[in-house]
């Protein structure tokens, strides 16, 4: 006999009274979501005046209430706040005792496991993480991406794991089994490989548009500092290519002057981009080396991009 069916309880019950604290982007994107699978979000807690508006909007039919009277009614109790927010949240929520014995929490922390719930389970709450591993802008397009989304799941024993797998394809994402010591590892990789990348992305955009200052062709699009311009659709396909490359073909996708040893097409670069901003150029070095050690380059230019000539 399994966990679940000795304890008698449901690992995936039909429709549950959701509560979300806070209506933010992730939180009302997964409000919404729960909600299309037929649970019912009946109140959110949100302060600001840009999180009444999409709770308003994604979740019309749920009350803006306290977060007491949220947390009080929830069957499952969503805390989608920042992860510097989350430990006080909790606290003050185990502190007020409005959490009933028997309720779902599960936090939205990419960072975060089930530890930082322990206030909460000391009283009978049921802890899990569930993590969308994908970036929220606000806009409807965050709803359509839950479709293609990674979530980051850690739970306190089997029947956690099951309700939070369920919960996650009931919302459309994939559920993927992160275990508690490793959440900081898991979420360190994620911000290198996503935020790290929006950085580069806008440096050499910032580049490019130094490159291309002056004169066009006949029609050319002026080259300004507005987003999606001639430098950003220059770059697009180029590194739309490259990550798809990455991700699908591994250490094999390295191309370029790094990857092949010219060194002397490496020293030429970082000359111009130290010319054209000197952070930029410190970056490119970095990123360069690291590069080199993982396709095991030439050691002249190893020894150029570690600065030893």
């Amino acid at each position: 006999m399994s966990d679940s069916a000795a304890s008698g309880f449901d690992p995936a019950p039909a429709r549950l009274t959701v509560g979300i604290v806070s209506a933010g982007r992730v939180g009302s994107a997964l409000g919404n979501a729960l909600e299309r699978a037929g649970h019912v979000v009946f109140g959110v807690a949100a302060i600001s005046d840009a999180s009444k508006h999409r709770a308003r909007t994604r979740l019309p039919d749920s009350q803006i209430l306290p977060v007491e009277q949220v947390a009080a009614r929830s069957e499952l109790l969503l805390l989608a706040v920042p992860d510097a927010e989350l430990p006080g949240l909790v606290r003050g929520l185990a502190t007020a005792g409005v959490v009933r014995p028997g309720t779902l929490v599960a936090h939205t922390s990419g960072a975060n496991g089930v530890a930082v719930l322990e206030p909460l389970t000391a009283l009978g709450a049921r802890p899990m993480a569930i993590h969308p591993a994908m970036t929220f802008t606000g806009h409807d397009e965050d709803l359509s991406r839950l479709a293609n989304t990674c979530f980051g799941v850690t739970a306190a024993d089997d029947i956690g794991y099951a309700v939070a797998q369920s919960l996650v394809i009931e919302m459309g994402g994939e559920p993927v089994r992160v275990a508690e010591e490793n959440r900081t590892l898991y979420h360190a990789a994620l911000a290198h490989g996503s935020n790290h990348l929006v950085t580069l992305v806008l440096d050499a955009v910032q580049a490019l548009r130094q490159s291309l200052a002056g004169p066009g062709l006949l029609g050319q699009q002026l080259v300004d500092d507005q987003p999606n311009g001639l430098a950003e659709r220059l770059l697009a396909p180029l590194a739309s290519a490259a990550l798809d490359n990455a991700l699908r073909r591994g250490q094999s996708a390295l191309t370029g002057p790094v990857a092949r040893g010219d060194a002397g097409a490496v020293a030429a670069h970082l000359d111009a981009l130290e010319a054209a901003d000197s952070e930029i150029a410190r970056a490119y070095r970095a990123l360069s080396l690291r590069t080199a050690r993982r396709a095991a380059a030439d050691p002249t230019l190893i020894d150029l991009l570690e600065g030893r000539r």
